[in-house]
C-alpha cells in the first residue's frame, strides 16, 4: 500500500511540473539506400567509387522556413577522415562526400566536414558519394561500417 502512494505522489508533481502550452509533433521521415562498393582491387590504380541516397521529409516545424540540417556519424573509426571498413580486425579506409568530385566530406560540420542544411517545407533526396582510396593491401571478404544520419532542427 505504501508504494502506491509514492507512486501516486512522484505522478502528481511530475504533472504539477509540466507547462501546460501546446506544441505541434514535429515529424521527420528518412530513407536511405546505402553506398554498396562491389569488388575492391588491391592492384588497382584507381579509387572505387560508388553512391548512396539520403531522402529526408519533416512536417510540424512551424511556418516551414526552418533550417534542416542532415550529418552523418564517423562510423566504427570514430573519425570522419578517414572512415574505415572493417571485416574483424582488417581496415579499409573509404569516405562520404556530399559532392561528386569528392572535395567535402558529409559529416556533422566538425574536423572540417560539411553537413547539408534545407528549409524545413522542402523535401530533400541527396546523392552520398562514396570514395575507397587506391593502393590498400587488404585480405578479401566483406567489409561494412554503419553510418548513422542525423537529422537537426
Amino acid at each position: 500500500m505504501k508504494s502506491r502512494w509514492i507512486t501516486l505522489l512522484v505522478v502528481l508533481a511530475a504533472s504539477w511540473l509540466t507547462p501546460f502550452a501546446a506544441h505541434a509533433a514535429v515529424k521527420c521521415s528518412v530513407t536511405t539506400v546505402g553506398v554498396a562498393f562491389g569488388l575492391y582491387d588491391v592492384f588497382s590504380s584507381s579509387p572505387l567509387l560508388s553512391a548512396g541516397s539520403v531522402s529526408v521529409r519533416c512536417s510540424g516545424l512551424g511556418t516551414g522556413t526552418e533550417q534542416v540540417s542532415i550529418s552523418l556519424s564517423t562510423g566504427g573509426s570514430g573519425s570522419f577522415n578517414p572512415r574505415t571498413l572493417s571485416q574483424g580486425s582488417e581496415r579499409l579506409n573509404y569516405n562520404l562526400y556530399l559532392d561528386p568530385g569528392h572535395t567535402q566530406i558529409w559529416g556533422n560540420g566538425t574536423g572540417g566536414t560539411v553537413r547539408h542544411v534545407s528549409v524545413s517545407k522542402n523535401p530533400v533526396t541527396l546523392t552520398i558519394f562514396g570514395r575507397i582510396p587506391p593502393g590498400q593491401d587488404v585480405t578479401a571478404g566483406t567489409y561494412s561500417d554503419t553510418i548513422v544520419v542525423t537529422i537537426d532542427y
